[in-house]
């Protein structure tokens, strides 16, 4: 007989891709989160795709192709929430230092924890938030 657990995904990871209006600006915004790239993929001697590593987390980003149009508008409904053992009014620090705009100052929400929110250059939302 068959149990949930055997009926139920079990994943060992999850990453996404992010489909970017400026990959190099979002390298940027997500280097000065703390990410560091990784892997990169070109055509034609441009940038198209890259992996971006914080922790154990990986995310990409690839270089939207128009194909699609556009005025196509990203990130609506979605957000990236990132939980880190870190001290999150460090981590926003650091993104202000070089250039990052906070949409929300680092602050404690009714859920017990410590974040910051932004906006990524193409639109995307992200929570960072650490566990108060």
């Amino acid at each position: 007989m068959a149990t949930a657990t055997d009926q139920t995904l079990q994943v060992k990871a999850l990453s996404t891709s992010l489909t970017v209006d400026d990959i190099q600006k979002s390298i940027r915004f997500f280097e000065g989160l703390g990410f560091v790239k990784g892997e990169t993929w070109d055509e034609g001697g441009k940038v198209v795709g890259a992996m971006l590593k914080a922790g154990d987390a990986e995310l990409g980003v690839m270089q939207d192709d128009w194909k699609k149009g556009r005025d196509r508008q990203k990130g609506v409904g979605f957000r990236l929430f990132i939980q880190t053992a870190q001290d999150v009014d460090q981590i926003a620090a650091r993104a202000k230092a070089v250039g990052i705009t906070l949409d929300s100052e680092p602050h404690d929400t009714e859920w017990g924890m410590r974040a910051f929110e932004v906006t990524e250059p193409t639109g995307f939302k992200i929570t960072v938030a650490q566990r108060k």
